[in-house]
């Protein structure tokens, strides 16, 4: 029996290397995934729409997402990306999932309190734009060359970019705004209570409400989008009226949190809307507007999460969960751990078999004699 114990001892020291070069590698790989930082963003870095049904409600706040993952991205000034320019509150973490109809983001930014009744530019705004046509550049909103009056649908074609922006300077906090009956009713993008309005544009000078183009109503579109904002320093559970405007005290440090929804497919027909495919991807960007030490913002005074598009991926629903960069070196650790435990079941069967093949066998003795 004691020959048998430099087997078994050689089988656990493999055990415990193996183990401990599975332990390195992880470490090793989260060390690089941590260092990576630029403005524009490497393809590593998405925003991954995981299909996650029922877990959210959009009323702005951000608990339902804490088990939702997103990357966290610089905001640089977007017409000069100075790093000590950058935003005073920090980066913005930016979260996506779908539950197979509607998708769903979730942008949280640090920031002091700051809210004017009636006043957008005195008020934090935000704004998520997406690619529509296929030459359409995150350079120029669109990039098509042509002045003002100049911009059509066949001149532009191709450079077609999809808006939602959100000022909040006549939204209540925690309630829903966006699309609506008196505004879809007109056929435009529209938000007459909250501005929570969906554009379209081919570049800054030719930007549109959805139904509406350069030479007037084009069409009976209507504004898909909902949304709510909250700021983290407002009393939790509070149900808030316009006459409680302007909701908390100017200057609270807090986070910020903009919730918004929109269906997957849209019934629109002229290149207004984005239209997200499961298992695809998207191209999107991400602004923020900062009421800075209390002056007002400008329509080209803003913050962007990058210099160019960000890939956003809408997971399939029969397959695994899209995930971020790590979610392959968590898939990685699964594998090894499976791998582990498959090589002490072998060492385990092994020492088994050779000691049994060494134990005596016992005689066999007849009942005949007995």
């Amino acid at each position: 029996m004691l020959r048998q114990l430099p087997l078994l001892l050689l089988l656990l020291l493999a055990v415990l290397f193996l183990s401990s070069t599975i332990r390195l590698g992880g470490a090793h790989e989260h060390d690089e995934e941590e260092g990576e930082s630029s403005c524009e963003q490497s393809p590593d870095v998405r925003v991954d729409a995981e299909f996650r049904p029922g877990i959210v409600t959009v009323d702005g706040r951000a608990e339902d997402w804490a088990d939702v993952d997103g990357p966290q991205l610089a905001l640089l000034p977007a017409l000069d990306f100075d790093e000590d320019k950058a935003y005073g509150g920090g980066p913005m973490t930016v979260k996506a999932l779908h539950d197979g109809r509607n998708i769903f983001f979730m942008l949280q930014v640090e920031g002091e309190y700051a809210y004017s009744t009636r006043d957008d530019y005195k008020c934090p705004s935000v704004a998520l734009m997406f690619q529509v046509g296929e030459n359409a550049t995150y350079q120029n909103m669109g990039g098509c060359s042509n002045l003002p009056g100049t911009c059509t649908e066949k001149s532009c074609r191709g450079h077609e970019v999809d808006i939602m922006h959100f000022s909040i300077g006549n939204a209540i906090p925690g309630r829903l705004y966006g699309g609506n009956f008196v505004d879809n009713r007109k056929g435009n993008g529209n938000d007459s209570f909250g501005h929570l309005v969906d554009v379209y544009a081919w570049n800054p000078h030719c930007r549109y409400l959805d139904g509406i183009g350069p030479s007037g109503h084009i069409s009976n579109a209507q504004n898909d989008w909902k949304g709510a904002w909250w700021h983290s320093s407002l009393i939790s559970g509070s149900s808030f009226i316009e006459e409680d405007s302007p909701f908390g005290k100017r200057g609270q440090k807090g986070t910020y949190s903009f919730e918004f929804s929109r269906p997957l497919r849209t019934m629109d027909r002229l290149q207004q809307d984005v239209q997200f495919t499961i298992g695809q991807s998207s191209k999107v960007a991400v602004a923020l507007w900062y009421p800075t030490d209390g002056n007002p913002w400008t329509k080209s005074q803003h913050y962007s999460a990058s210099c160019n598009w960000l890939t956003l991926e809408a997971a399939s629903v029969t397959g695994p969960s899209v995930s971020r960069v790590s979610s392959s070196g968590s898939w990685d650790a699964v594998t090894a751990f499976a791998l582990l435990l498959s090589v002490v079941s072998f060492c385990l069967t092994v020492f088994i078999g050779y000691w049994v093949s060494k134990t005596k066998a016992v005689p066999f003795t007849p009942i005949d004699h007995l």
